[in-house]
């Protein structure tokens, strides 16, 4: 007895999405549980998390998951086109993540490097440590956003492939 179901591309793409933005939603709290709380404590002297030559530097990880996840997204996208209720979803779904994108790209990247510039120091400096922690502040929204966009995207497996003009 066979009780298997093909899904068609459309679905199966858009089934991918949604893994690789959990696989990306899971690094986010994996950095933010662990990494920005240890940083963000007491800057300049938490700063030494990015001294040379062992500091941390994640910007490379962070450009290859968001590309990964982001082609496989519009994959999806293009798979799903046809389907009109899914296409407007998937649209406003990638609306609302490239508007979280820019955002990082203004101001949550140039902010933290400037940490990383700075130079290590045993002293905790208040104005840095305020700085550090609004940038903390913001990021739990930052993460919060793109999951609110995952468990958005994943209402599109309920929209119906048939009769959908």
């Amino acid at each position: 007895m066979e009780n298997t179901h093909q899904y068609s591309k459309a679905t199966q793409w858009l089934f991918c999405s949604i893994c690789a933005y959990f696989i990306m939603n899971g690094a986010q709290v994996w950095e933010t549980a662990l990494m920005v709380p240890a940083w963000t404590a007491a800057p300049p002297s938490s700063l030494i998390f990015f001294q040379k030559p062992y500091g941390l530097d994640f910007k490379v990880f962070w450009i290859i998951v968001h590309g990964i996840h982001e082609i496989i997204f519009i994959t999806a996208l293009i798979f799903n086109w046809k389907i009109k209720k899914r296409r407007r979803l998937i649209v406003l779904v990638l609306v609302g993540h490239i508007a979280v994108r820019v955002w990082t790209l203004m101001y949550f990247a140039p902010t933290i490097m400037e940490f990383k510039r700075m130079p290590y120091s045993n002293t905790v400096n208040i104005f840095l440590q305020e700085k550090a922690a609004q940038w903390r502040n913001l990021n739990y929204v930052r993460v919060a956003i793109f999951f609110v966009l995952n468990f958005l995207l994943i209402s599109g497996l309920k929209i119906k492939e048939k009769n959908n003009e």
